[in-house]
């Protein structure tokens, strides 16, 4: 085992590669603009030709496009998934051998000589066309996979560029259960789905009120017009079905709105007792803020993650919070538990001074899955990616999530991630759910408005 780095070189090596990530980013679209469109699918740069007879060198960096919403409404959700792969790069390209992932020990990948992994990241805007023109500039600039790109419209796009170009694409964030059901051969997923989220939320729901010994009358969905919304709400209509709750309403809306007046004016009309929405982080803040406006106070809310549980909302919202749940994948109690969740979240704080939450806890594993993925490989070559891809098999005790694992059924799904649920209590997200994972109570029923 090779001795741990001091925590001064750790945090310079972390700077550096931002700046160096920065750089290389700027090849991309300025903020608030689309970057230039290719004309075709792009066709990945081959690695550079051998004399005959010789095995080709391998390179000095290996190139993986990594894209995001970097600018406009999601940006903060986006940056904070930007650091978290900049601390994966560290770990990866530094010697970290104290921790216990596959590629801490050394410098590089070691099976390609050492080679460092650099990233070029894309900017989608939250943007599904944009995300996909991005794909195609970033296959254009030689890169060897792409990562991303949180937001399941973008990802259904952008992967749709990878595999026409025969590139593996990993997603670490995106939910849509759609996107492992298109018989896509180069799309790998190591996150949950919302199926598995949304029968985490029918099961809790069924157990909370046996255990409770209290009855809920149904639920209402509310959800945004975007893949991520309306698939979310399908998922839930099923298990509401198949648990027996009744579904008491539904609206759907136009993601972005700039009011959500009559939609919470008819959420309240049906007087459920559990409200399940689906929303990017502006139009939970703009939920909640209106909610509050009107009295609309179910005695639960359930949320799809996405936006409640991003930086953004929680610190707008601050104490209004208090008492939402939503599903997850990771929740900050769980460094009381797992060592090595506590380490990452450290320095992850010293490096982009914020907490680590979901999404960029979600984003930090996928793409060490995929660094390790093609360091097994051992090749650039995207069949022997693909292939390293497929056999991953990586144990819980090199993760920092709740999970089981990674490895990947045939659709390219890890089957044996967990989905929990958190509740914010006290300023602080934390598992409620499943029980024996617990480590609080849910607090029950929901505080009234004026009293939080």
């Amino acid at each position: 085992m090779i001795g741990k780095l001091s925590v001064t070189r750790q945090l310079t090596g972390l700077l550096t590669l931002a700046l160096i990530t920065a750089l290389a980013g700027c090849g991309g679209a300025p903020a608030g603009q689309a970057p230039a469109s290719t004309p075709s699918a792009a066709t990945p740069q081959a690695p550079a030709t051998a004399p005959t007879g010789q095995a080709p060198a391998p390179p000095a960096s290996i190139k993986i496009g990594v894209i995001y919403p970097l600018s406009g409404p999601q940006a903060q959700t986006g940056n904070d998934m930007k650091a978290a792969i900049e601390l994966a790069l560290a770990i990866i390209n530094q010697d970290m051998g104290d921790l216990p992932f596959a590629l801490a020990p050394g410098t590089g990948l070691p099976n390609l000589g050492g080679a460092t992994i650099e990233v070029i990241f894309g900017d989608s805007q939250a943007k599904a066309d944009i995300g996909q023109s991005e794909a195609e500039r970033l296959l254009n600039e030689g890169v060897v996979a792409l990562y991303g790109a949180y937001n399941s419209a973008v990802t259904k796009t952008a992967s749709s560029v990878a595999e026409r170009a025969g590139i593996p694409f990993v997603n670490g964030e995106s939910s849509s259960p759609d996107l492992t059901e298109r018989g896509y051969r180069w799309f790998f997923r190591t996150s949950p789905t919302d199926l598995d989220f949304s029968r985490v939320m029918f099961a809790f729901l069924k157990e909370f009120q046996e255990r409770q010994g209290v009855t809920l009358n149904g639920v209402a969905l509310f959800y945004e017009d975007t893949d991520f919304g309306v698939n979310s709400a399908t998922a839930q209509k099923r298990f509401a079905e198949e648990y027996g709750i009744p579904v008491l309403g539904e609206v759907k809306y136009r993601s972005g709105s700039a009011a959500l007046t009559g939609e919470i004016q008819q959420l309240k009309s049906f007087n459920a007792d559990v409200l399940l929405p689906s929303s990017y982080v502006n139009d939970a803040i703009l939920t909640v803020k209106t909610a509050r406006e009107l009295g609309f106070a179910p005695q639960l809310i359930i949320a799809q993650n996405a936006g409640y549980l991003d930086n953004a909302f929680l610190e707008t919202t601050g104490a209004d919070a208090e008492g939402i749940l939503s599903r997850a994948a990771y929740a900050a109690d769980i460094t009381q538990a797992k060592d090595l969740a506590a380490r990452i979240d450290q320095m992850y704080r010293q490096s982009h001074d914020r907490p680590l939450t979901d999404a960029p806890a979600r984003a930090f594993t996928g793409f060490m899955a995929l660094a390790e993925a093609i360091n097994r490989a051992g090749s650039t070559d995207p069949e022997a990616i693909r292939a390293a891809l497929a056999a991953t098999d990586i144990p819980p005790d090199q993760l920092i999530m709740p999970w089981q694992g990674i490895k990947f059924d045939e659709k390219g799904q890890n089957s044996l991630g967990q989905a929990i649920l958190v509740q914010r209590q006290n300023g602080a997200y934390v598992t409620v759910y499943p029980f024996e994972f617990a480590s609080s109570e849910v607090r029950f029923p929901g505080v009234a408005w004026a009293n939080r």
